[in-house]
């Protein structure tokens, strides 16, 4: 693979060849990055939602708790 790009010159090797890959495999990656910020989306919101959850409960334990010892 070296010897096919050694004597072409920098702009092909640097700007042309990538160009060309991003217009080929372009939606591809597109996708790929799209899924993986969708997936970290969804994680996001569901360790707020446990998050908030777990908060919840340990509010209303406490104060059915402090209700108790009267």
């Amino acid at each position: 693979m070296g010897e096919i790009f050694a004597g072409l010159p920098w702009w092909v090797k640097w700007i042309a060849v990538p160009v060309i890959a991003l217009v080929v495999f372009g939606g591809l990656i597109a996708s790929v990055v799209g899924f993986v910020i969708g997936l970290l989306f969804k994680v996001l919101v569901f360790v707020a939602l446990v998050g908030g959850l777990i908060y919840v409960v340990r509010k209303f334990m406490s104060s059915s708790s402090s209700r108790s010892d009267w």
